[in-house]
């Protein structure tokens, strides 16, 4: 009874106040109370399915973010607090979409700052969201603010170590122990240099990924992923750091290039290759031939080609490789003319699950300029060249970049550019999701016409 009787005397008393002076006729006022505006909330979405392909994220059934490609982060969106309805679509070959997350309804609060990603991969149907969310606060003076999540489903559970440059991991102790879709919470630190190891949980010495020294300046707001390496080099991830305006991937310091080297000169011999004047890193490699990529660190160098156990064809070609290079070094043109040269083209690194992704170069310096019909059937007389007027550079080797097609049969078909007369093929394919495929038009045994193809990658025969 007594709390009832406290709260009710203020409410007795503005009765009687408000009665006073007044008719108790007149109808009672009626009083406005505004609803208060609603809140913030704040999201960022991250793409860290290493196997899926750009993709466009809508919220309430509008596009927020259009072809977001895999390791790339938005910037931090702000929202009035409520549910919503989120869902992640996958931009395929033909442009087409599909839905590979959600639609989800998901509740923000106000005053948090939620990170959204896509983790899981397209390839086994693992995809998912993984949501997590902080109070949206401002970094401590002096500091920086890092929060690490564990997206790489391969990966094993890992220590995070977090330390001066060069400190000895024996004698540090691990920031946090993450296993798959676990997340540190956020950290601060005085801003300064530091260096970023990984290693499998409970073994310091057996370290998966290294930062080399990076600098965290004050006030940066960091989310930092381990993500699937999809690039050089043997760590299976490589860091996807977010920092609220979008994101940069770092990759393991010792992740250095990788080169392969194509014999494309129809009338040189097999080769020994050389790097730096040393003894012969690749030996009898013969036309057509291909060698398997090769892991350097990224330097400067100069490259030899000789014929094989005989004399030097190219002497001291510069070849500068940084690090996350993935090249082709093609030997190209003719030894007749002179015109024998190396020409780098850079590969494909990261397969998509929805994609199969294929490159033609040309290297024929026979064939002249080409057209290029990629079709359903062998016959192009009413089709429109997929790529058209190829011309054959040795310097600057010409190739289509890689182009994603839907998944099937297809026919690949080359002609003089304006001409519907085949030069090479047609050449019936069946290409796979997630394959990647490369071939390159040479001149025939010894030069001249009619140009042949060297079939890398995903169509070279499986012995190779």
């Amino acid at each position: 009874m007594n709390g009832i009787t406290k709260l009710s005397i203020p409410a007795v008393a503005v009765l009687m106040l408000a009665a006073c002076g007044s008719d108790s006729n007149d109808p009672d006022p009626v009083v406005d109370i505004p609803t208060p505006p609603p809140q913030s909330t704040f999201v960022r979405v991250h793409h860290s399915v290493a196997d899926a392909p750009d993709v466009n994220v809508l919220v309430d059934g509008n596009a927020v973010l259009e072809g977001v490609p895999y390791g790339a982060s938005s910037g931090v969106l702000e929202l009035d607090e409520g549910s919503y309805s989120i869902q992640v679509d996958g931009i395929l070959a033909d442009a087409s979409t599909a839905t590979v997350i959600g639609p989800a309804d998901v509740n923000l609060g106000e005053n948090l700052r939620y990170e959204v990603f896509a983790v899981g991969k397209v390839g086994d149907g693992s995809i998912e969201p993984l949501i997590f969310a902080n109070e949206d606060t401002d970094v401590t003076a002096g500091n920086a603010r890092v929060e690490v999540v564990h997206a790489a489903p391969d990966a094993p559970l890992v220590d995070i170590y977090v330390t001066a440059p060069g400190a000895d991991l024996s004698a540090e102790a691990a920031v946090t122990t993450l296993a798959y879709k676990d997340n540190s919470g956020q950290v601060e630190v005085p801003a300064a240099d530091y260096q970023v190891r990984i290693t499998v949980a409970g073994e310091p010495a057996t370290v998966v990924y290294d930062s080399g020294t990076i600098t965290l300046p004050d006030g940066a707001d960091l989310v930092v992923a381990a993500v699937a390496n999809t690039m050089t080099g043997s760590s299976p991830i490589m860091l996807q750091v977010a920092d609220g305006e979008g994101a940069a991937i770092l990759p393991d310091v010792n992740a250095g290039a990788e080169i392969r080297v194509v014999h494309a000169s129809a009338d040189a011999p097999a080769v020994d290759v050389a790097v730096n004047n040393g003894d012969p890193a690749i030996t009898n490699l013969a036309f057509t031939e291909a060698t398997g990529f090769i892991n350097l660190p990224a330097d400067d160098y100069v490259v030899d080609v000789n014929v094989a156990g005989g004399a030097t064809v190219l002497d001291d070609v510069p070849l500068s490789l940084a690090t996350s290079d993935k090249l082709s070094v093609y030997a190209v043109g003719a030894v007749a003319d002179g015109s024998l040269t190396l020409a780098a083209v850079t590969e494909m690194q990261r397969r998509i699950a929805t994609d199969a992704q294929i490159q033609l170069v040309h290297a024929s310096p026979s064939a002249g300029n080409v057209d290029i019909y990629v079709t359903a059937t062998d016959d192009i007389s009413t089709a429109d060249p997929a790529f058209t007027d190829i011309p054959f550079n040795a310097e600057g080797l010409v190739s289509t970049g890689y182009v994603s097609l839907l998944p099937g049969d297809y026919v690949v078909t080359v002609t003089a550019t304006g001409t519907k007369t085949a030069a090479i093929g047609p050449v019936p394919l069946t290409l796979e999701g997630g394959g990647i495929y490369t071939a390159a038009a040479v001149d025939a045994t010894g030069g001249g016409l009619p140009p042949g193809l060297i079939l890398l990658d995903d169509l070279a025969p499986a012995s190779e």
